[in-house]
């Protein structure tokens, strides 16, 4: 079907390769893939003049295309395309006089002649690169005696390495295959900058069990027995730029702690982060990189977060320490209204705790974030009563964290040491649940065990992707203990 638009005979080019780059020994191989499977006018837009065969009696873009299934110019079908039925297969003749004129239609008019190892050599527009592809032996045909299936093929720059991907004309890419670059003066791409092994990172939803709530951490599982100098990951911090960034690697031997955990905000370093702890723990078990119960060596002591048969998580942490304070004068205008009770939360927390009025009274917070951060160590965590414990918690809260570069945190695990010992007293209970009214709200199981808090909550991944090039660290010594992913 010719593309709306576009005048009769106007030649289509093909986009861009996508380029893949991993090598193995296998003797299948593409040199240079510009195939675009969109349509059969692709094909027909190929440029024969480098191969010695000019077109024969084309007077079309799609001329003598026909897709496997009989679609394409003359066929009576309407409508859109089939499932894999844009799967191109290019230069396969099939045995037969009548089937071999229908698909070599496509390639000038006659035959090409296949290289010593069974291969076509065909050229693409734009670039007017020759690439080859070769069958997979022994080929499957079909009733009509036509190959149904090319060799999963890939493109490989000299000197880099990849991952496998979607390659065009309707295949996936398997093993790599060296590149053997044509002659003609053509020569190799440009190479990329990035050769070295990229860093999986991923964007984890904390304290939710459904994308796009809870709190964000970004989450980065290093495969080296150190951390990277504080500037690198600072600014792998900044760039994530969610409220914290979680970054951990493995620890030898069978010493008191599995994994070294360290949190950063876009500005600065952290001593405590509850909801990227739990992100990460939810990391190294969804990934298979940590069975069982999990145990950080961190800044605030070992930290254990052990998994539950439901999904969930449960965090151990340190109870954060309350010692009342008296509030200084024109903090009331700061925070927007006028406090019932105020704490310190000690260091690790470094937050003052305040109650205040009602659950409505938390929710209409609007404090004065330049001047609130003089008042504490990180910020402030605003809490009342639930005005409804049906609702299925029993307290709820909002935090505010200018000092470490968040005007407000989504969902805050660490506030909640503070918020079970604070709520236990004066409601009776050990165990509670806690909402955080932020825009994308959260919920917080505590439990209050002494000197430590147990905190429980889900946790979703929505984004999964690579560190890459001048970005990565210089490399560390590797890890002697389980491998990242």
């Amino acid at each position: 079907m010719r593309d709306a638009g576009r005048e009769p005979g106007a030649r289509r080019t093909a986009p861009c390769p996508r380029e893949d780059r991993r090598t193995t020994d296998s003797p299948l191989r593409v040199d240079a893939l510009a195939v675009d499977a969109a349509g059969p006018e692709r094909l027909a837009a190929f440029r024969s003049e480098p191969l010695g065969r000019p077109l024969a009696g084309r007077t079309g873009p799609s001329a003598g295309m026909r897709r496997e299934n009989g679609s394409g110019p003359g066929s009576q079908r309407t409508g859109g395309p089939e499932p894999g039925e844009n799967r191109m297969h290019v230069g396969i003749t099939p045995p037969g006089p009548a089937a071999g004129r229908q698909r070599v239609g496509a390639l000038g008019g006659r035959r090409p002649e296949r290289d010593a190892d069974g291969g076509f050599p065909v050229t693409a527009e734009p670039e007017g690169k020759e690439f080859r592809i070769v069958p997979e032996d022994p080929l499957e045909l079909d009733d009509a005696g036509r190959a149904n299936h090319l060799a999963p093929v890939d493109a490989t720059t000299p000197g880099d390495r990849g991952r496998p991907g979607p390659l065009t004309a309707g295949h996936r890419a398997g093993a790599g295959h060296p590149v053997r670059w044509p002659p003609r003066g053509l020569g190799p791409p440009v190479p990329s900058t990035s050769y070295r092994r990229g860093m999986r990172i991923r964007i984890v939803d904390a304290f939710t069990d459904r994308p796009f709530a809870g709190n964000p951490a970004g989450v980065l599982l290093l495969d080296t027995d150190a951390f990277p100098d504080d500037d690198w990951l600072q600014n792998v911090a900044l760039e994530v730029n969610h409220a914290e960034t979680a970054f951990a690697h493995p620890l030898p031997g069978s010493g008191d702690a599995d994994w070294a955990l360290r949190w950063f905000t876009p500005v600065a370093e952290v001593d405590l982060c509850g909801h990227a702890t739990l992100a990460t723990a939810h990391v190294l078990h969804t990934t298979g990189s940590h069975e069982g119960p999990v145990r950080f060596a961190t800044r605030s002591g070992v930290l254990v977060a052990a998994p539950a048969e439901d999904g969930s998580v449960t965090l151990d942490f340190p109870t954060a320490p309350l010692t009342p304070l008296t509030l200084p004068e024109g903090f009331a205008e700061t925070l927007g209204t006028e406090p019932l009770t105020a704490f310190d939360t000690g260091p690790h927390v470094g937050d003052l705790l305040v109650e205040v009025a009602d659950e409505r009274t938390v929710r209409a917070l609007r404090p004065d974030l330049r001047t609130l951060g003089a008042h504490s160590t990180r910020g402030v965590i605003a809490t009342a009563r639930a005005e409804d414990p049906s609702l299925g918690y029993d307290f709820v809260s909002r935090c505010f964290f200018p000092n470490v570069g968040i005007d407000e945190d989504p969902v805050t695990g660490s506030a909640h040491t503070a918020l079970a010992p604070y709520w236990s007293e004066r409601l009776g209970r050990t165990a509670l649940t806690g909402l955080q009214a932020s825009p994308r709200s959260g919920r917080v199981r505590t439990e209050l065990c002494g000197e430590r808090t147990l905190l429980g909550g889900r946790a979703v991944t929505v984004i999964e992707g690579e560190l890459l090039g001048a970005a990565l660290p210089d490399a560390g010594p590797p890890s002697r203990g389980r491998p990242a992913e």
